[in-house]
């Protein structure tokens, strides 16, 4: 039976080892959303693995090689309810091998819960991870203490902590970030209120989940679905799977994919929409989908294409203008620089064809180059075709971030385009 409480995603982010992975699976567990005989076996089965501790991770780490390294690779979606909202937990990876993954577990998400050890403090995955989750769009922000239990759950050891992450996220300009000391391993602060922590008197983690609202639902803007994947299954066909970020997907409705195969586009239709395995009427915005397609043969669609209707197709661009804020290159950004970008599920080359301004520390027309700390306007052209809207127009579509040699080096935002024709 499908729910009819508002629908909420939650993405948890942060360092490796951290835990966010076991914040996920005991707030799961004590909310009802996993029961006592699953638990049990993941308990027998992280003690045969020599991971004795780690049976709450396992119930978002559904990879093999996930539960063998104790390491999260892939996003792992999961649902439950509470009183007032039906939740979908992204635990996204920490790992930096694993940040693409992360980045479209972030633009997927109403809140961000980024998860902290109190033993260690912050670290490189989570000033990274604060930083995109506010460029893709993320205002509300939990940051959650854990691993208070090593620490004899003590308040100074907290506020240290809370003043090192204030250091941090205070300059992003969240709407709203609220700080929780937890200890995810014993349950503390998670769903239960813990009586360990006297000093702290606000809500647990479930009940500051709930006290937030969702993200705004631009259901009013044209349809787009960037697709995270695709799949091929036997009576039914094609099957692609994402996130429904601005309109309405319907079944029966005629759809355009951009760029598609052919780098133009490809026009199709979507008979079925379904979401957590359910046959739906109408996806709104904020809802992860899979939709049944026809006109398109295997092959024809992957991720990064993004899903949009005849009347208002997606914009396939040739060069777009970018407001982009460096934040750790190892030296200068020019023209001619190549990387790769990461624009809503898309990864592609985009080429600096000309830094227009530097806005801060001071303005400068046209510099000839642009370095850590520096905000800037830069024209990109893209080394293959790419989906990218006006943040005036789409700003769920206009987001970015720019990835060198393992690092996210600048992120920024869409402020113009130059489009391509499509040829459907």
């Amino acid at each position: 039976m499908a729910s009819n409480k508002e629908h909420f995603n939650v993405v948890f982010i942060g360092h490796v080892d951290h835990g966010k992975s076991t914040t996920v699976g005991r707030l799961l567990f004590d909310a009802g959303g996993v029961d006592e005989q699953t638990m049990r076996k993941l308990k027998e089965e992280a003690a045969a693995n020599g991971k004795a501790g780690f049976e709450f991770a396992y119930v978002m780490d559904n990879l093999g090689e996930e539960r063998a390294r104790g390491v999260t690779i892939d996003l792992s979606h999961k649902k439950f309810e509470s009183d007032k909202y039906e939740f979908t937990i992204i635990d996204a990876p920490g790992h930096a091998d694993f940040i693409k993954n992360m980045i479209t577990g972030v633009s997927q998400a109403d809140a961000a819960v980024l998860v902290v050890a109190c033993t260690d403090g912050v670290n490189a995955q989570t000033k990274e991870h604060a930083y995109l989750s506010k460029v893709f769009g993320i205002d509300q922000l939990i940051v959650a203490v854990n691993k208070m239990d090593m620490r004899e759950y003590a308040e100074s050891r907290f506020n240290e902590i809370k003043v090192e992450v204030n250091a941090l996220v205070g300059r992003l300009g969240f709407k709203s970030v609220r700080f929780i000391p937890i200890a995810s391993l014993m349950g503390d602060n998670v769903v239960k209120k813990s009586d360990k922590m006297p000093w702290y008197t606000e809500g647990t983690l479930l009940e500051l989940l709930n006290s937030y609202e969702p993200a705004n639902r631009p259901t009013e803007l044209p349809l787009r679905v960037p697709l995270q994947d695709v799949y091929a299954i036997k009576g039914i066909g094609l099957v692609p799977v994402g996130k429904v970020e601005t309109g309405m997907l319907r079944p029966n409705t005629k759809v355009v994919a951009v760029p598609a195969k052919t780098g133009t586009g490809m026009a199709g239709e979507v008979k079925d929409v379904e979401m957590h395995h359910e046959k739906v009427k109408e996806a709104p915005p904020g809802f992860n989908v899979g939709f049944s397609v026809k006109g398109f043969n295997k092959g024809d669609l992957a991720k990064g294409d993004v899903i949009g209707t005849p009347d208002s197709p997606p914009s396939l661009v040739q060069e777009f203008t970018g407001q982009i804020m460096v934040l750790n290159h190892p030296s200068v950004i020019t023209v001619g620089y190549s990387p790769v970008f990461h624009i809503h599920t898309a990864q592609v080359s985009c080429r600096v064809t000309e830094i227009v301004k530097k806005l801060s520390p001071e303005v400068q027309d046209n510099p000839d180059f642009i370095k850590n700390g520096d905000a800037a306007v830069v024209k990109f052209t893209p080394l293959k075709a790419v989906v990218i809207e006006k943040r005036d127009v789409i700003p769920q579509l206009a987001r970015f971030a720019i990835r060198d040699s393992g690092k996210t080096v600048a992120a920024g935002q869409c402020m113009d385009i130059v489009t391509k024709p499509l040829k459907l």
